[in-house]
């Protein structure tokens, strides 16, 4: 059987180390990640080697050659343009006429192949792939088998409420040459996002084998120095070049280690290297080949490829350093510290935790580098949360950190885009956006900024006119002390995973695109904003019957932006307004988000003195709003979502509504009582706002008080709800009090159970499993149905909790079977 080995990536996530090297080079335990590959290949009977090369090809060619020298037969396949892992191996189509094997040449893996493929052969599949059990699988793609290894389902890249196993795919196959009727030539295709999925929709046989050896994807700088580590450790079985000498230590030919010098195992010393007397090497160091370590040098976890030059007196503790870099002496690189090749570090430099170095640099001496030495890099599990970028104002998020976030998101945009930019009252929103509009013009971006406006408007905004993104800065609800950085898309949606994935690559590599003078983008402040938005609301609605209708209204602005928006639309409605806090004012905003329930009370005393016929309480941002009835009432928010779908699905026939899986089915009900459907979602709000903007639906909600009215605006609006909720009102001519009194009861109670990221995957896996007797809906984490009664289990996209979500006859009941999940979480746990 061939082999295909695909060496055509980049590696860009492991730069600056693959700057100018392709990533199956990298050095792992001093030999070509890829020279691993080919070994194990050798090791399990393969001789005949197929390598698809794109990027630095001749580095790849130049160094295995014919691979007469490491026993097999190689030939090679170059890719134009990146074709996708399927497209690169149809590119080697000519020489694969037989079944064949697939495998990456940038991971570090000791899988039995030969057993493998046995496996394959005696199924009967037309492909077959090695499966692996990962505690965070949240960056693979995740199979899902039956009980016989069968493949039942893919899921490329997917959020934690998708995350049904911990089984991922590795990126090992056994294919038959019929798979090429699925690879068009010259495309992009993947095999698991494009490939895999067709074949199994036409349901060819596709088989599953789970392996126990060892695989790692070596994606990033953290993965790259702890597989190093399993290395040493004995974790994979590869070679190690050296004589083992001494405890755990590999001494490579010709090399020369002083007898004053202290080597602690497990440590590599490469060829020809020179270890001088008071030089200390700790565990889990590894030096490449002709590197010299001066006397009292200190070395610890630390990873040094070829030709490196360590000065007298210099500490590197968990760093890595690329080939031919000369640190001077008495320097010291601090833990993530990546020094990228040829650079030039003077004497007495302090490198400083996580700090990375681009190749060919120089650094004078003395000097201290707090970040890299154009930008610090700033590296954590996921930087946006649900709603953006979120942290303390001018510490978490501070001027340096908003240039480097807006020219990350204009590199993702095309050079000469437009993005409306906008903010709050406060002092902070309007700081950091300042730093925010110079990033997206220094990469190259035009900016229209709207100053102060709530996020609806700048959502709609963005959707109506010319604008590709929209970014808007305002304080967090709740915490006056931090700042939301808000990022829509071109239709004035939430960014969605992908886009964020793109952001944070681009941010954590800083590689982001520089305008040059002339190129440097413009600044225009767009008038009439509030104009057109008043105007496209108006013709959603019946302004003739509202104004028959002639409602009393009690609205607090919270001295934000709505204050400035609602003028232009009341008088459409030709309601009587009593207005609270009316004027947008910096401090007043800071109070506002604080003191919620005081504001609540004095509207509904307020609507009650005044028989008005509702009340609402604006939150600043202009996306949500506390809604009380007539009789002075607050309504929750669920209770809030009821009865606007009982009134949606009263006035529009056949309505369609978007809802998250986790409302309760007392929605279902009420939309089967007036003909109309429900929509399940997915939880996250930028999920909702795709289904809502793709025409289909006629109103989408979420559980937390976010109404959207897709023929408006795809995303939440609190003044649309406001003038729609009157409309809806007007129409059925209802008074809000008598259509929440007709709401069916509901009972949903909800669990909280502290998960580590690491267990996540093997607790949807598990719950998933010991459900299989029962119907399951799969739309966002794992919903089990119990008759009239379910139970929710999904995984927390941002803290290490899982939550569970039940419904039942009884407040009782729902509670007991949420408590029982949440049980058995913990149960699995222990």
């Amino acid at each position: 059987m061939k082999a295909v080995i695909m060496a055509g990536g980049e590696g860009t996530r492991l730069r600056p180390l693959t700057s100018n090297q392709p990533k199956p080079m990298m050095p792992m335990a001093n030999r070509p990640m890829m020279e691993h590959i080919v070994r194990l290949l050798v090791a399990n009977g393969f001789d005949d080697i197929v390598v698809t090369v794109a990027f630095l090809a001749n580095q790849i060619r130049n160094y295995f050659g014919d691979g007469s020298e490491f026993g097999v037969r190689i030939r090679y396949a170059t890719e134009d343009s990146p074709l996708g892992t399927a497209g690169s191996v149809r590119n080697a189509a000519d020489e694969l006429t037989e079944p064949f094997l697939v495998i990456s040449g940038d991971v570090l893996t000791d899988c039995d192949l030969g057993a493998f493929v046995k496996a394959h052969t005696d199924s009967g599949a037309m492909a077959s792939i090695v499966l692996k059990r990962e505690d965070n699988p949240l960056e693979f793609g995740i199979v899902i088998t039956r009980e016989d290894g069968s493949i039942e389902r893919f899921l490329e890249k997917p959020t934690w409420g998708q995350v049904f196993s911990d089984t991922i795919n590795t990126g090992i196959y056994v294919l038959d040459p019929k798979v090429f009727d699925f690879i068009p030539p010259d495309e992009v295709v993947d095999f698991s996002s494009d490939v895999f999925p067709q074949m199994l929709e036409q349901g060819l046989p596709m088989y599953g084998w789970v392996m126990d050896g060892y695989w790692e994807d070596v994606g990033n700088l953290e993965a790259y120095t702890r597989a190093h580590q399993d290395i040493l450790d004995g974790r994979v079985k590869v070679d190690i070049e050296g004589f083992r000498v001494g405890d755990q230590v590999w001494l490579g030919e010709g090399s020369d280690v002083d007898p004053e010098a202290r080597v602690e195992g497990p440590v590599v010393i490469g060829e020809n290297c020179r270890v001088e007397a008071g030089a200390h090497l700790r565990q889990y160091t590894v030096l490449g080949s002709d590197v010299v370590v001066k006397a009292d040098s200190f070395l610890e976890r630390a990873v040094v490829h070829d030709h490196v030059y360590i000065g007298p007196g210099t500490r590197l503790r968990g760093s890595v350093v690329g080939r031919n870099t000369d640190l001077r002496g008495d320097d010291r690189a601090e833990e993530g510290v990546v020094i990228g090749d040829e650079c030039f570090i003077g004497e007495h430099v302090v490198i400083n935790p996580g700090v990375k170095i681009y190749p060919f640099k120089t650094i004078e001496a003395g000097a201290v580098l707090n970040s890299s030495i154009v930008w610090e890099s700033r590296g954590t599990r996921t930087f946006f949360g649900r709603r953006g970028v979120r942290g303390l104002a001018n510490v978490d998020i501070t001027p340096e950190i908003a240039v480097r976030l807006a020219m990350a998101y204009g590199s993702s945009l095309k050079k000469g885009a437009v993005v409306t930019t906008s903010r709050d009252t406060s002092r902070a929103a309007r700081a950091l956006k300042r730093a925010i509009i110079g990033g997206l013009n220094l990469a190259g971006v035009n900016v229209e900024d709207l100053e102060l406006a709530t996020v609806p408007l700048t959502r709609f905004h963005v959707n109506k006119e010319r604008a590709q993104g929209g970014i808007s800065v305002r304080l967090a609800p709740g915490d006056p002390s931090s700042v939301e950085i808000r990022f829509f898309d071109h239709k004035g949606r939430d960014i969605d995973e992908q886009m964020q994935r793109k952001v944070e690559r681009l941010l954590s590599r800083e590689d982001f695109r520089r305008a040059f003078g002339g190129e440097i983008g413009d600044i225009v402040f767009p008038p009439r904003a509030i104009e057109y938005y008043t105007v496209a609301l108006e013709r959603t609605v019946d302004w003739k019957r509202l104004r028959e209708r002639a409602f009393k209204v009690v609205l607090d602005y919270s001295s934000g932006a709505t204050s400035q928006i609602m003028p232009n639309v009341l008088p459409k409605i030709g309601a009587e307004v009593l207005a609270v806090n009316p004027f947008a004012t910096t401090q007043a905003s800071i109070d506002a988000a604080i003191d919620l329930p005081t504001r609540v009370k004095r509207v509904s005393d307020l609507v009650r003195a005044s028989g008005s016929h509702l009340g609402a309480v604006f939150d600043p941002d202009g996306e949500t709003a506390t809604i009380i009835d007539d009789e002075g009432r607050m309504l929750t928010s669920e209770e809030a979502l009821m009865s606007l779908v009982s009134l949606v699905t009263q006035v529009h026939e056949h309505a369609r509504i978007a809802l998250p899986v986790s409302v309760s089915m007392a929605a279902e009900r009420i939309a089967a009582e007036n003909g109309a459907e429900i929509v399940w979602t997915k939880l996250s709000a930028a999920n909702l706002m795709e289904i809502a903007s793709t025409g289909a639906v006629d109103f989408a909600a979420s559980q937390e008080g976010g109404f959207i009215w897709p023929d408006f605006l795809p995303a939440y609006d609190a003044t649309a709800t406001l003038v729609r909720l009157l409309d809806l009102l007007a129409a059925t001519d209802q008074r809000l009090s008598q259509v929440v009194r007709k709401l069916p009861p509901v009972h949903v109670a909800h669990e909280v159970v502290a998960t580590p990221w690491e267990r996540k995957g093997m607790i949807m896996r598990e719950i998933m499993e010991r459900s299989n007797d029962r119907e399951l809906v799969l739309v966002d984490g794992v919903k089990i149905l119990h008759g009239d009664s379910w139970a929710l289990v999904l995984p927390d996209p941002e803290e290490p909790l899982t939550n569970v979500w039940a419904e039942s006859s009884s407040d009782m009941e729902a509670r007991q079977l949420a408590q029982e999940y949440a049980r058995r979480i913990r149960q699995l746990l222990r």
